[in-house]
């Protein structure tokens, strides 16, 4: 048993009546860095990094309201009665899932009008995605949020993991840290692979993310106790579930189609 003194202050910094809080930090630190990454390897795909900026300038703050709306949506018990907390995103409470969803939606337009090819918007994306969905969720770690069940030690983890983790009285599963690593996994096979890989195709890096996230997601997911429900269902395993599907489709997809171009040459 550690010497429990109290958590980490969920606010950064405070200038009169502004706060800025790390969870914000933390998302905003994750989007620069994805945003770089991705101007870096545009040009790869004959992509104007120029392109980048407009599209995050756009879809940065449509995917923060996709992700809290659909956080909202299911836990409208709770807003109903408190519609003031429906736009306190710094209060915790957005859901990576409506984000992207978002940021979908509002990519395959930008690409139509900017005649970009989606599917190699995405592949490019991809690693950004990875590595601010990672140190996004070092934010949930400073509001104490996105946790999983009582345990009765975490002496495995640093002083500082384990002090915060103590919530209620009780250690907490840190679920947000196992994503966290589960992505920066992600992002570095992407990053190792992409460029000595001569036989991927178009999407397929985007297919990988879908997989790769996808099962990560539905294995931390059962550990959380905060999931959004429907019903008896976690509707992140559920979401979960449709992502790894569609990535096994559209990966077989490009393949197959390869394979059989190759034979009718």
């Amino acid at each position: 048993m550690i010497n429990i003194v109290s958590a980490i202050n969920p606010i950064a910094l405070k200038l009169g009546p502004f706060e800025i809080r790390w969870y914000a930090l933390c998302i905003v630190s994750g989007v620069i860095l994805a945003v770089w990454l991705a101007m870096r390897e545009a040009p790869s795909k004959k992509i104007k990094p120029d392109d980048i900026l407009d599209f995050i300038l756009i879809a940065f703050p449509i995917a923060i309201i996709g992700a809290r709306l659909y956080y909202v949506l299911f836990d409208l018990g709770y807003y109903s009665k408190n519609p003031s907390e429906i736009i306190a995103v710094w209060h915790g409470g957005i859901a990576i899932y409506g984000g992207l969803i978002a940021g979908a939606i509002t990519l395959m337009v930008f690409s139509y009008y900017k005649m970009i090819a989606p599917l190699d918007f995405l592949d490019i994306a991809v690693p950004g995605v990875l590595v601010a969905q990672s140190m996004g969720r070092w934010g949930n770690f400073f509001n104490q949020e996105a946790y999983g069940k009582i345990v009765q030690s975490l002496n495995f983890l640093p002083h500082f993991i384990q002090k915060q983790m103590f919530i209620d009285n009780h250690y907490r599963t840190p679920t947000f840290l196992y994503e966290s690593i589960w992505n920066l996994i992600g992002f570095t096979i992407v990053m190792v692979f992409r460029h000595r890989l001569k036989h991927l195709k178009s999407g397929d890096i985007f297919a990988f993310y879908l997989m790769w996230y996808g099962v990560g997601r539905f294995v931390i997911e059962g550990m959380r106790t905060d999931s959004l429900m429907f019903g008896n269902i976690r509707v992140s395993q559920l979401l979960s579930v449709v992502l790894v599907i569609v990535g096994v489709i559209l990966c077989s997809h490009n393949h197959l189609k390869h394979k059989y171009f190759l034979k009718n040459q």
